[in-house]
């Protein structure tokens, strides 16, 4: 659980050396960064943001991308430094880097350590080399079991990513694949269906009809079986696509999933704070340029903040809570109501109609979603809104 005035910080990186054709994340290929003027840059940023944030304390930290483990490792000693500068921090803090297997990067991996960098996210993606170069992913299998390897001799924590109901895949083949898996985990998986998102090439293919992923029926197979060999191993589900032993879930990303405050710095980072019993959404320039320009003219390379009005405040917070194996809490949920009720915000007709389905309960303390409610998630939130329109859903 999130403890009050504690905030998470989020520095994006937004260069790749090249951009998986499923990711729509805000990534730029450019083989020539100038890191000392970035650096210079996010220094400046966190200062200024340092100013608007008096008085919290910094949980956790986390480097993602883009593909963060293309900075120099002074350059993320830096930005820890300064950090520890700027904000008091638990004694705790996790700091976590996301990193891609390839040699370059995986040679980086204690050098990493010594900047500060106490857990790693490995986008391994898939175990074979056929279906990594479908992902357009620029490593081998070798590498990535390489990888995953001195990851886990050099973190305490670490965790890797595998994307499955991918094209011609069958569940055997994943149960085969996630096997494999589990003997290599060591406390944290993230395991994600793949999914075709608009502007992505991906998008464009699977509409021309160049490739085909399992339907629905299937991919609901996929889910499935991955619950029960996570939890038969011992790394249950504890949010939709996370797995983890206890004490190693990402608590960085546990600050999201239970709507607390983080700060986002770097172009097109998004964050959430709260001010005096409101919530605020932040989001910083998209564009690097634009971003870089501006944080060396002025400090600021975000817009400014927005207030958000409870029933946006209302929606966030269920949407992100249910995604968390043990719900969200209805206390929570009315603190985001402005004075009212969580049932203020709900359709009492479609929430009983999904609970007899058993997608859905609820007690007295808690809201949450049954596995057969989590594979319905994105379609259940908006379903049991009030002013929504009429779904197909049940």
């Amino acid at each position: 659980m999130i403890t009050k005035g504690q905030t998470g910080l989020y520095i994006h990186w937004p260069f790749c050396l090249s951009k998986c054709p499923y990711c729509d994340f805000n990534v730029h290929v450019d083989s020539g960064v100038d890191q000392a003027r970035w650096c210079a840059a996010y220094l400046k940023s966190l200062e200024h943001v340092a100013g608007l944030t008096e008085g919290r304390i910094i949980s956790s930290i986390f480097f993602g991308g883009g593909t963060p483990s293309l900075m120099l490792p002074s350059t993320i000693a830096a930005i820890i430094d300064k950090i520890h500068a700027l904000w008091p921090c638990v004694n705790d803090l996790e700091v976590t880097l996301e990193a891609n297997p390839s040699t370059v990067e995986i040679e980086k991996f204690s050098a990493f350590r010594e900047a500060g960098i106490n857990r790693v996210s490995v986008g391994v993606q898939a175990l074979n080399d056929k279906d990594l170069k479908f992902l357009g992913r620029k490593h081998s299998a070798k590498e990535a079991l390489q990888a995953i390897e001195i990851a886990s001799k050099i973190f305490d924590r670490f965790s890797f990513d595998l994307i499955y109901a991918r094209p011609g895949q069958v569940p055997e083949d994943w149960r085969a694949e996630l096997t494999q898996a589990l003997a290599l985990a060591r406390g944290h998986l993230s395991l994600y269906q793949l999914t075709i998102e608009r502007s992505t090439p991906f998008y464009l293919d699977h509409t021309r009809g160049v490739f085909s992923i399992p339907d629905e029926d299937v991919a609901a197979d996929f889910y499935l079986l991955t619950q029960e060999m996570t939890s038969q191993a011992g790394l249950a589900s504890y949010e939709v696509s996370n797995h983890a032993a206890e004490g190693h879930q990402s608590r960085h990303n546990l600050t999201y999933w239970h709507y607390g405050d983080y700060i986002g710095i770097g172009p097109g980072a998004h964050g959430r704070l709260s001010f005096e019993g409101k919530k605020y959404a932040t989001r910083e320039h998209y564009a690097p340029p634009i971003w870089l320009e501006r944080v060396e003219k002025s400090g600021m390379g975000g817009h400014p903040f927005a207030p958000l009005p409870a029933e946006e405040r209302f929606t966030e917070a269920l949407m992100m809570g249910l995604r968390l194996r043990g719900g969200v809490t209805l206390a929570h949920l009315d603190a985001q109501a402005s004075g009212g009720k969580w049932r203020d915000y709900v359709d009492e007709e479609r929430l009983s109609r999904v609970r007899a389905q058993g997608w859905l309960d609820y007690d007295s303390e808690r809201l949450w979603l049954s596995v057969e409610g989590m594979l319905r998630l994105n379609a259940l939130i908006p379903y049991i809104l009030k002013a929504q329109p009429e779904a197909v859903c049940v």
